[in-house]
């Protein structure tokens, strides 16, 4: 299945120019009933983002530390859903789901960039979180915006040279053919095992960056809720532990929602799932999540509830006075 437009010849070898996508499904109807379900929650992912981050940079309410890093976080599952989506939802459309090397290297770059940055972006919230429950006197001292401004440029700059990293190490690699993807998205795992050079630095390069950016992303967020739980059992008055908890509840339901599909992706073995499992489970991970996110927080926060009740008024307002 390999098409003679993706294979470019030079002398008695052969180099791939071009991936072939399988995509979620090549059943033709089940795509197209697909397609206007990926549409519309691509669609929900764009307009619940960016109106969050509209809304948090209008209300001066929401101008905190939890609400400055939960717009980037917004950001970050835009560009994320979008290094995807579009392209899947246009090999809906398709006959031959065919991608660039150049292309497949681009899209793999992004998106693990927004997914590596996300990884830190939510560590240092659960230290945000930290420092509001454990230290609330001293928390306006420390969490100051030029700390919150160095914590999400360390984010990006690590998520950054962590995808730069694993893509350059990757797509060095000789490929030779067979130049079939099993997937709806350039994954490397399915682009590195039809290596045909020794891929041994590059798996190594992702575990490093799985190792240092991934779990201790997870590290940092397991200390920052272990000492939040230990804050919040010393507190002696119901209410009082059920208002910590509950400043916590929104991060902590994005966080097992990101970590949980990502380590049901990349840690099971494959033998305890078939490649339609792996996909289902891409799905949740790559897609649902970005839409998620922003749901869980506008629908747990009253911050941002009365922040959407008072633009509401404003609007009213503005159109009653024309």
């Amino acid at each position: 299945m390999t098409s003679s437009r993706s294979i470019e010849w030079n002398g008695n070898q052969s180099s791939v120019a071009m991936f072939v996508l399988l995509g979620l499904s090549d059943d033709k109807e089940l795509q197209l009933i697909l397609f206007p379900i990926f549409l519309g929650i691509y669609l929900v992912t764009l307009i619940w983002n960016l109106g969050l981050i509209l809304l948090i940079r209008k209300d001066s309410h929401l101008h905190t530390p939890m609400y400055f890093f939960l717009s980037f976080l917004s950001f970050i599952d835009i560009c994320y859903s979008s290094s995807i989506s579009p392209r899947m939802l246009s090999d809906f459309l398709k006959n031959k789901k065919i991608i660039s090397f150049i292309a497949c290297a681009t899209q793999y770059f992004v998106a693990a960039w927004m997914s590596l940055t996300e990884c830190c972006l939510l560590s240092a919230m659960a230290y945000d979180r930290y420092v509001a429950i454990c230290s609330p006197l001293q928390y306006s001292a420390i969490m100051v915006p030029g700390l919150c401004g160095k914590m999400v440029t360390g984010a990006y700059v690590s998520g950054f040279l962590s995808s730069l990293s694993q893509t350059v190490s990757c797509f060095h690699l000789y490929y030779c053919g067979p130049n079939i993807i099993q997937h709806f998205f350039c994954n490397l795992p399915q682009i590195i095992s039809s290596s045909c050079s020794n891929p041994f630095i590059s798996q190594m390069t992702l575990l490093l960056v799985a190792i240092v950016i991934g779990f201790g992303s997870l590290l940092v967020i397991f200390l920052s809720y272990g000492f939040i739980a230990a804050s919040i059992l010393k507190i002696s008055s119901g209410k009082g532990s059920t208002k910590a908890f509950n400043t916590c509840a929104s991060h902590l339901a994005a966080v097992t929602l990101y970590y949980g599909t990502a380590l049901s992706v990349y840690l099971c073995p494959k033998s305890n799932h078939s490649m339609k499992q792996d996909k289902v489970l891409s799905v949740f991970y790559v897609i649902i999540t970005p839409m998620m996110n922003p749901l869980i927080y506008s629908l747990r926060s009253k911050e941002i509830k009365g922040a959407l009740k008072r633009l509401m008024k404003r609007a009213i307002v503005l159109c009653q006075s024309e």
